[in-house]
C-alpha cells in the first residue's frame, strides 16, 4: 500500500467522519482486532471505523500535549496515515489502540522537539473554545489558564497529567500504555501538580 493510497484513504475517513459516525454507531460494533484484520484483508474502508472510533478522544490528548487545535488536528491526520499505512506491522490487532496511542504519542514529541517555545495565549484560546465543557466565560479562563501552564510543565509530566485526569485511565493503565512504573508515573504526577499550583495561584 502506497503512502498515496494511506493519505487519500484517511483523509476520507475524516472528511466523512460526521456522515459515517451515524452508519458506523448503527452497525454492528466490531472489535479492534476484527476490523484491524479486515482491513489487511483488503476491506479498506473498514478503517473508518477506527477512525470513527478514537478520532475524538485521542484529538483531545494531542491538543493537550501541543497546545494547538490545528497542531493536534495535524498530528492526529499524521498519526492515522502512519498506523494506516504499517498496520502489517501491528503484531497485536486486539490490541490496535495501544499500538496507534504510540505513534500518536511518537507523533506529538517530535512536534514538541521542533517548537520548544511555549504555546502562545492565541493557541490556548483554541484549545479552550474547542473545549465542549460549558460554564461561561470564566469556565473558559480557567481552561486557558490551565492549557497554558500545562505548556510549562516537562512533555512526561504534561503527558501523565493529560493521561489521568483528561482521557480518566487509572495508574495501572497509563503504566501499562507507556511501558513504565506506577511509582515513576505518581513521581511525575508529584512535580506537575507541584508545578501547576504555582503557575496557577491566581486562577483558583
Amino acid at each position: 500500500m502506497s503512502q498515496w493510497d494511506a493519505v487519500a484513504t484517511v483523509t476520507n475517513c475524516l472528511r466523512h467522519n460526521s456522515l459515517a459516525g451515524e452508519a458506523l454507531r448503527s452497525g454492528p460494533q466490531a472489535a479492534d482486532g476484527e476490523i484491524v484484520r479486515a482491513v489487511l484483508a483488503g476491506d479498506r474502508e473498514s478503517y473508518a471505523r477506527l477512525v470513527e472510533r478514537y478520532r475524538d478522544r485521542y484529538a483531545r490528548y494531542a491538543a493537550r500535549m501541543l497546545g494547538s487545535a490545528d497542531a493536534a488536528e495535524d498530528a492526529l491526520q499524521d498519526a492515522f496515515v502512519r498506523a494506516y499505512d504499517q498496520l502489517a506491522q501491528c503484531k497485536d490487532p486486539d490490541n490496535f489502540i495501544g499500538w496507534f496511542f504510540l505513534i500518536l504519542r511518537n507523533r506529538c514529541f517530535a512536534e514538541r522537539r521542533r517548537n520548544r517555545t511555549s504555546a502562545s495565549l492565541e493557541a490556548a484560546n483554541d484549545v479552550a473554545a474547542d473545549d465542549r465543557t460549558d460554564g461561561g466565560a470564566e469556565s473558559a479562563e480557567r481552561r486557558r489558564a490551565l492549557q497554558v501552564a500545562l505548556m510549562e510543565l516537562t512533555p512526561d509530566q504534561r503527558e501523565v497529567f493529560v493521561l489521568k485526569h483528561v482521557e480518566g485511565l487509572s495508574y495501572t493503565e497509563i503504566a501499562e500504555r507507556l511501558s513504565t512504573s506506577v511509582p515513576s508515573l505518581k513521581m511525575r504526577m508529584h512535580r506537575a501538580y507541584d508545578t501547576l499550583r504555582e503557575l496557577l495561584r491566581d486562577h483558583t
